[in-house]
């Protein structure tokens, strides 16, 4: 089965932006190497703060105060680094003047490497010492990472260089008079993009396979087209928050490259990431794209870059002439700030080199386990069990005198279909627990509703076995609690499909998928109430023809023969009715 009504989902890929602001508490250890935070954005150029220290010179074992100043921010990130090696581990070791403000991080599996914010409480001072260690190189620079809000924070603000006494004369790196942090710029887009050439120059990936940008503005295009030793990357899809692509190894989330194209404030960031699980992406370096542009029309953004097939000596960035899954997805953003996909992201149905012959390919937003999982469910729960429940209740008499291996029609029929139910139920409730490999957290009721269901269904054909025999005291209580736990069974799976319908894994298209669910419910409801009616007339007419005493015998069977066409007919029209909301069902998770 699939899980309650969001969220979903994951599926590609939980997307919620990590940075020193998303982390109110300042645990920000991961961030003391690069001291970078990951916002999607660019960092301001001209910084508004400043880091001073009480003294210019210093010496091993001397405690220094060291004071982070300007207008109200939210979160920081202090260290000390060496003048001449900025691109090297922090220095150190700090105390705490104030502990409500301030807090030590443990960096390099050292305590006291780096000191954070402890809340996103307003600041404009921050005091603390910076311990010198023995092994103090000559010159000693602070960095600080200032976050002000989301989308505005300062990267390594350098303060003035203290050096030891007996210190050479300090010279600036080479490295140190380049930016710390590059932003790049991107052009606009002035039309949108083409699927004119999907197959013969480009590799598409489309949804539907036949959309076209150009055409159907909606529809969700990616394009590879390759320029020798680079690869020109072509993306749109209907969104206001943000559209990615990423190349995995395989169809789960984790230890891949993904593109992110982030639209704020009537803009769009292109962003690089890497995907480390089921969690927050890593922003990367801009540097390894070009040619970036972008546009904004109608609600569907498009963007485009070009990235060289090899990047040698950057990690996390696939080479781009191997084979790999594809995923594509889209979901809200706002400040800046990614979160994740309402719908599993769009996954090839094999790897592909996209450098290699053009191709045109698809994709499905759920993967075969789940698409059966949902196809037995519907099948078990929507078709078999139903018509086995009218079977049960109104056919008896119409197939009373037909005997099929030694019993009743009526009950052979009643009986094939129930077991079937069972059958497809078990065989469908153990697929998302091999897909999952355990119990989703993200499912909502749905995973217990279903548990619910399966238990039911397997109970129920042991309690027929141990059904009493026809004139047996206990025959009815019996009938009575196989009636109750099978109507239980009936309508928390119509509960189960209803929030399996919305899940990320199989979220059916919407609002169709509820009326059409909705229409099924109100279908096999009156066909019993039809059926019951039907019934009640027939034994009124039957003891009035009894009160009466006149013809009984030739009344009895004319009535009874025309109530067995009436109801042969409504099980007809009933068993047609149920087959076309099954196929509706089934070809929409055929399409997911």
């Amino acid at each position: 089965m699939a899980a309650s009504r969001f969220a979903f989902s994951a599926l590609m890929f939980v997307l919620l932006a990590c940075s020193v602001a998303s982390y109110p508490n300042g645990r920000v250890t991961k961030y003391c190497g690069g001291m970078i935070p990951q916002h999607g954005h660019s960092p301001q150029t001209e910084p508004v703060h400043q880091i001073t220290a009480s003294q210019v010179k210093f010496q091993p074992g001397d405690q220094i105060q060291v004071t982070l100043s300007g207008p109200p921010f939210k979160g920081f990130l202090l260290e000390a680094r060496d003048a001449e090696d900025l691109s090297g581990p922090p220095v150190g070791s700090f105390t705490l003047i104030d502990s409500e403000v301030s807090q030590l991080l443990t960096c390099e599996d050292v305590q006291g490497l780096a000191v954070s914010h402890t809340s996103s409480s307003k600041k404009t001072e921050i005091k603390v010492y910076w311990n010198a260690p023995s092994s103090a190189p000559n010159h000693i620079q602070f960095l600080a990472t200032v976050v002000q809000k989301y989308k505005i924070y300062w990267v390594r603000i350098p303060s003035h260089v203290i050096s030891q006494p007996n210190a050479p004369p300090f010279t600036t790196p080479k490295a140190t008079t380049q930016p710390l942090t590059t932003s790049s710029s991107a052009s606009h887009l002035t039309k949108p993009f083409s699927a004119s050439e999907c197959g013969r120059k480009k590799f598409c990936v489309r949804s539907p396979l036949t959309c076209d940008p150009e055409k159907e503005p909606a529809c969700v295009f990616l394009s590879f087209t390759r320029d020798d030793q680079s690869v020109m990357v072509e993306m749109s899809g209907p969104s206001e928050g943000y559209i990615s692509f990423a190349f995995s190894h395989d169809r789960w989330m984790g230890d891949d490259d993904a593109y992110l194209c982030i639209c704020e404030d009537q803009t769009v960031d292109i962003q690089p990431s890497r995907l480390t699980g089921r969690s927050h992406p890593v922003m990367e370096s801009r540097g390894t794209l070009e040619d970036m542009a972008w546009r904004l029309a109608d609600g569907v953004m498009q963007c485009s870059f070009r990235r060289n097939i090899t990047l040698p000596g950057v990690k996390d960035r696939f080479v781009l002439n191997e084979s790999y899954y594809i995923f594509l997805a889209e979901g809200a953003a706002h400040s800046g700030r990614i979160f994740r996909h309402s719908q599993q992201p769009l996954i090839t149905y094999e790897k592909y080199d996209v450098t290699g012959a053009p191709k045109n390919v698809g994709g499905s937003h759920s993967i075969p386990l789940l698409k059966a999982h949902g196809a037995l469910m519907f099948v078990a729960w929507m078709t078999t069990v139903s018509v086995g429940v009218l079977v049960a209740r109104f056919f008896r008499s119409v197939w009373s005198k037909a005997f099929f291996l030694g019993e009743a029609a009526w009950f052979q029929v009643h009986r094939l279909l129930m077991l079937a139910t069972s059958v497809l139920t078990c065989i469908a409730f153990v697929m998302p627990f091999v897909y999952r490999g355990g119990w989703s957290q993200r499912a909502g009721y749905h995973p217990y509703l279903g548990c619910t269901v399966m238990t039911l269904a397997v109970l129920q054909p042991l309690l027929a076995t141990f059904r009493p025999p026809l004139h047996d005291p206990r025959r009815q209580v019996f009938n009575w609690t196989h009636w109750s736990v099978g109507t239980a069974a009936r309508i928390i799976a119509v509960a189960a499909m209803f929030l399996g319908m919305d899940l990320p894994g199989l979220k059916l298209p919407g609002p169709q998928k509820t009326y059409a669910m909705m229409g099924f419910v109100v279908w096999h409801i009156a066909t019993e109430v039809v059926l019951e009616i039907h019934a009640y007339r027939l034994s009124r007419k039957v003891e009035i023809l009894d009160d009466d005493r006149i013809q009984i015998l030739q009344s009895l069977t004319v009535a009874e023969a025309e109530g067995h066409v009436f109801k042969k007919v409504v099980l007809a029209i009933y068993v047609c009715g149920n087959v076309t909301f099954l196929v509706v069902f089934l070809s929409a998770i055929n399409h997911v």
